[in-house]
């Protein structure tokens, strides 16, 4: 198997002309399509319906290019979208696709390789609980077997998404005698994703013991793990995961590594997630090393001190922008003077996912 990664520009939410333009050129094959992620313009927050609309174009222009209905789309591919472009990020779409490929000769470098699954519907008591977090970890480990990724230590990147609880939702739970995590549908979208990393954790080994009690999530941020970036939307009911990692069983010049940022201007993390795919970095890319990048993937979250490197911020004070909107244009900042690039799928609430106030970074790229 080999992968290929498409990083296409999108003029709005339910621009797909860049996908359209690539099938007709050839560059993509939409039968070999197992997933996108894409950053759409909206607040990112409960009511964000572009990632709604995003999905929903997506969906018929795959189908239409295989002569299906988005219903059979929906079953195969991964739709994964991450409202809010503050700052200088740039909306656009990410295309995987999975192709047959000669097996790799003895002793080749392990290539990227993609896995892709998908929980059961949660109900809604179930999210943000230890129980999103058992049936997230165990689609982990389908998708690290789908995809023959050996070790946990070969995965560097857990794309999830996956849904929030809405007043609907809840009043259903309720009505069949059931409590949910909270009654606030905001932060019920920091639950889903907080679980759902605290399962990837789990399935990788990161937690190293027993699994957390329901009351850890949220509330225990030594609790986390460095490769999950999990997304909430309104627009499913199931984790919808892929897992990307390096295997001796793929081919293709593709690979993967990733750092962990300790803080929201840790150049340092991008330093060594581009060390471990062989590119050095001295200041910023140049255009040989800019030219190489697939694609850049990160996690954004002010610091719960309201501290960054002693330095006080009002992130969580601000009360006309959320703070997960903030988070993002400075992360994006950050990475876009590092990467020379604002195509950058920067994604905001990092529950669990990296060390208080920083997240997981992953850069894809060709040898």
């Amino acid at each position: 198997m080999q992968a290929l990664v498409h990083r296409l520009p999108a003029a709005a939410p339910h621009d797909v002309s860049a996908l359209h333009a690539a099938i007709d050129a050839g560059a993509i094959r939409p039968e070999a399509i197992v997933a996108v992620l894409g950053k759409t313009e909206g607040n990112g927050c409960v009511n964000d319906f572009t990632r709604g609309y995003a999905t929903s174009a997506l969906k018929q222009a795959i189908a239409a290019r295989l002569g299906q209905t988005p219903e059979t789309v929906e079953r195969r591919v991964a739709f994964v979208m991450s409202g809010g472009t503050e700052g200088g990020l740039s909306p656009h779409w990410l295309v995987f696709e999975v192709r047959d490929a000669p097996a790799p000769p003895p002793g080749a470098p392990k290539a990227l390789a993609i896995g892709v699954a998908f929980t059961p519907a949660l109900p809604p008591e179930a999210i943000g609980r230890q129980a999103q977090a058992t049936a997230t970890a165990m689609a982990v480990r389908a998708a690290m077997a789908r995809a023959r990724i050996a070790a946990p230590a070969d995965v560097h990147y857990v794309q999830i998404k996956c849904p929030l609880l809405t007043k609907a939702r809840i009043a259903e739970a309720e009505s069949r005698g059931q409590t949910v995590a909270t009654q606030d549908t905001y932060m019920s979208m920091g639950y889903s994703r907080g679980a759902s990393a605290i399962g990837v954790a789990q399935a990788l080994g990161e937690l190293g013991g027993t699994p957390p009690s329901d009351a850890a999530v949220c509330a225990d941020l030594a609790l986390f793990s460095g490769v999950a970036s999990a997304s909430a939307g309104i627009e499913m009911m199931e984790n919808q995961i892929m897992v990307l990692g390096n295997s001796a069983a793929w081919s293709g010049d593709l690979v993967i590594g990733h750092g962990v940022m300790a803080d929201a201007i840790d150049v340092a993390a991008a330093g060594a997630a581009l060390a471990a795919v062989g590119i050095e970095l001295a200041a910023q890319l140049d255009e040989t090393a800019r030219a190489r990048i697939a694609a850049v993937l990160c996690k954004a979250e002010p610091s719960q001190s309201g501290l960054i490197r002693g330095r006080r911020h009002i992130m969580l004070d601000d009360s006309d922008i959320h703070a997960s909107r903030h988070a993002r244009a400075l992360v994006g900042g950050v990475l876009a003077g590092v990467f020379g690039d604002t195509q950058l799928f920067v994604s905001g609430g990092a529950e669990h996912q990296g060390p208080d106030g920083g997240g997981p970074l992953a850069v894809i790229a060709r040898r």
